[in-house]
């Protein structure tokens, strides 16, 4: 793939000069590394290695959490730095940027190359390709969240970038979208609310050339979960916490360095960052309906002592109610990118198949389902820029927010019904997509804190 945005030589990632790039730009910057790179000349798209996720799914057991790598405590206990929030334009347009629109070219790209045809080995084998996961690294997609000043790309908030990102690698798969997107939600987490020791600690793995496995993990395998009534606790002993519960849907769990753990301290919600190596964490296989290749397993925590720097962000559950409307934003914006994959896909099917000697598009029934799917994808794409716009501004977006999720866990499940059902009999078998993107979007509804913006 050869490059594409021209960007001169000198300065770094091959800009002349910081000035001349604004916020996005920094974005921009970063994914021309991939532009520039021919890691998808190279990548085969061979048969999954059995890693360890998949292992653990294919063999059902239950080990301990992998060692990791070690983190040197540096930095104070200080507030760290803190991205900008984005400046208004003063109207309401939602139009992506012309550097947004360049980092979607890659990123589309990168879905269309890569994530779309390791898709179906992905889902089947419960484990993202290491091809997949290292272009995600090349186009510098860990570090979207991570400010400037700590080494990352953005000088202000990037959940406007982030969603759009999030959909554009959804439309090439969402299992692979989430395996991709984990490793950042655990940087912008950091980002947004980690003192500055937490910030220096940490921060470093996730814009070098290693970026480490890490998950968010706030969901918890229980009957109508609720963010705000966590089974999981965290009490206080010392001067230190001790954290006992048992996480669902953690991201590549088998092989993650960190995670940001959700517990109830003092009855209210908080995050703690909980390095893999600590004794009393154990990862069990937790195979899913949906987004089989984010590698989901479960996290028991018995006993888990960390320290106090260990808290992630205030007491009060600030953080923690932010944390989890970003997530819910990044899933909306999944459930868009995967919605607009059914439409396309069903739009070529019903115009390619015919019956009665002509296109099934032509009966009022099929292109009144597919205008509908379309009507809905929109409106789900809307909602949920509009609550990304305000996030980003550091506007108040709980409402914004609470009406895309409403919408995407309703109407996404609803394309993906309606996919399967305009393909008739192909919609049932796995030659086509549809039948895993309906798998997908079901978790849209019952997912919290797996990806975040």
């Amino acid at each position: 793939m050869s490059p594409k945005f021209g960007l001169r030589p000198g300065g770094r990632h091959g800009l002349s000069s910081r000035e001349t790039r604004d916020p996005i730009g920094f974005a921009v910057a970063a994914v021309n590394r991939l532009a520039q790179s021919d890691l998808i000349d190279r990548v085969g798209l061979r048969k999954q290695a059995e890693q360890a996720v998949y292992s653990t799914t294919r063999n059902g057991f239950r080990a301990a959490t992998a060692a990791g790598r070690t983190f040197a405590r540096v930095g104070r206990s200080t507030a760290g730095e803190r991205p900008a929030a984005a400046e208004s334009r003063g109207v309401f347009d939602l139009t992506p940027t012309d550097d947004e629109a360049m980092l979607l070219e890659v990123v589309r790209e990168l879905a269309d190359e890569l994530l779309r045809p390791a898709a179906s080995a992905a889902d089947a084998a419960c484990a993202a390709p290491p091809e997949v996961l290292l272009a995600a690294q090349e186009v510098g997609l860990p570090g979207l969240g991570v400010p400037d000043s700590l080494g990352g790309i953005m000088e202000e908030r990037s959940a406007m970038a982030g969603a759009l990102v999030a959909e554009a690698l959804a439309h090439g798969d969402m299992g692979l979208a989430v395996a991709t997107l984990a490793p950042g939600a655990v940087a912008t987490a950091i980002g947004l609310w980690g003192t500055e020791a937490q910030q220096q600690t940490y921060l470093p793995a996730f814009t070098g050339n290693d970026v480490p496995a890490a998950a968010l993990t706030i969901a918890e395998p229980t009957v109508l979960f609720d963010p705000f009534a966590l089974a999981t606790t965290a009490l206080r002993d010392g001067d230190g916490f001790v954290l006992d519960g048992v996480k669902s849907a953690v991201v590549r769990g088998a092989e993650a360095e960190l995670f940001v753990v959700a517990a109830m301290l003092d009855g209210t919600p908080a995050l703690f960052l909980v390095e893999s190596g600590a004794d009393g964490l154990e990862v069990e296989a937790d195979p899913s309906m949906g987004v089989r290749a984010a590698g989901l397993s479960r996290l028991h925590l018995t006993g888990v002592r960390v320290g106090a720097d260990a808290l992630l962000g205030d007491t009060e559950g600030v953080a923690f109610r932010e944390c989890v409307r970003l997530s819910r934003l990044a899933w909306c914006a999944l459930a868009v990118g995967t919605g607009q994959a059914v439409l396309d896909y069903v739009t070529d099917y019903v115009n390619g198949r015919e019956a009665f000697g002509e296109p099934i598009s032509h009966r009022q029934s099929v292109a009144f389902m597919v205008a509908d799917i379309a009507i809905e994808v929109q409106a789900m794409r809307l909602l949920t820029w509009k609550a990304a716009s305000r996030a980003s501004r550091g506007q108040d977006f709980s409402r914004e927010v609470g009406l895309a999720r409403q919408l995407c866990s309703e109407k996404g499940m609803r394309i993906g019904l309606d996919g399967v059902q305009l393909l008739g009999g192909h919609g049932f078998v796995k030659e086509h997509p549809v039948e895993r993107w309906y798998r997908d979007l079901r978790a849209v509804g019952v997912m919290e804190g797996v990806v975040m913006l």
